[in-house]
């Protein structure tokens, strides 16, 4: 086993991205995110985007999962052999990418990208599947790694409003490479239950890193509350108590 992949199991790796246009759409503040994450305990780092993974790659000293979003077509992780290699090359030790049947933009097939960012660059490679079939796929084509990142993100599987556990499980029983738990982790609870389902390691992106969405979380939970009358309310309470 790789030793950087023996450091991840049943361990945290913490996905530090920002969506562009927002307040924290920085290199420098993922940095300090990662650093934060590493901090906490996290035993990896993911990361999107060339600048973000040149600059955590310098200041943490953790494997570091990287990939590079790029396009409107369906594959857009890591789409083609040039972006895995440019990943590879910023610094990233395991480069993310699309892992799925869908075609490629380059019109490589998975397994030659794959075998060329082996060769060329050294770096292991995760697949980033959607199902079943696609994670088997993917482990014969050469992929160290194999996650669930993609359930419920194609045209043709489910978006559940929690992790896809029952992937997790499928996969670890199918194929002889870590299943990486990835998507909709919202808990510690989530966490280990992916752990118990069979996952090397649980990646966590959102309910970590992501203060926008976390506060929608809170602001809608809210929300629905009715608030609780007062005392002050009740001009009937008030004076009912007056008389005790």
């Amino acid at each position: 086993m790789n030793k950087l992949i023996e450091q991840l199991r049943h361990r945290l790796v913490v996905s530090c991205q920002a969506y562009p246009g927002e307040p924290m759409r920085s290199p420098d503040t993922m940095r300090r995110v990662a650093l934060a994450a590493a901090n906490g305990g996290a035993a990896g780092i993911r990361a999107q985007g060339l600048a973000d993974i040149a600059a955590i790659r310098g200041a943490v000293d953790l494997p570091l999962i990287g990939l590079w979003k790029d396009g409107d077509d369906d594959v857009f992780i890591t789409p083609t052999l040039e972006h895995a290699l440019s990943v590879a090359r910023a610094g990233a030790h395991i480069v993310a990418l699309d892992g799925t049947a869908r075609p490629r933009p380059d019109g490589r097939t998975l397994a030659e990208t794959i075998a060329a960012v082996h060769q060329l660059t050294g770096a292991l490679v995760m697949a980033d599947c959607s199902t079943l079939a696609e994670g088997i796929d993917a482990a014969a084509a050469g992929a160290d790694l194999v996650g669930t990142t993609l359930s419920g993100y194609t045209a043709y599987t489910s978006k559940q409003p929690g992790p896809d556990l029952d992937l997790v499980a499928r996969l670890a029983t199918a194929v002889d490479v870590p299943v990486v738990a990835e998507g909709r982790i919202h808990t510690p609870a989530h966490a280990a239950q992916a752990l118990r389902a069979g996952a090397w390691t649980v990646v966590v992106g959102t309910a970590i890193t992501h203060p926008s969405t976390i506060t929608g979380w809170f602001a809608a939970a809210m929300a629905n509350v009715a608030p609780t009358p007062r005392t002050s309310d009740n001009p009937a309470a008030v004076e009912a108590k007056l008389w005790l």
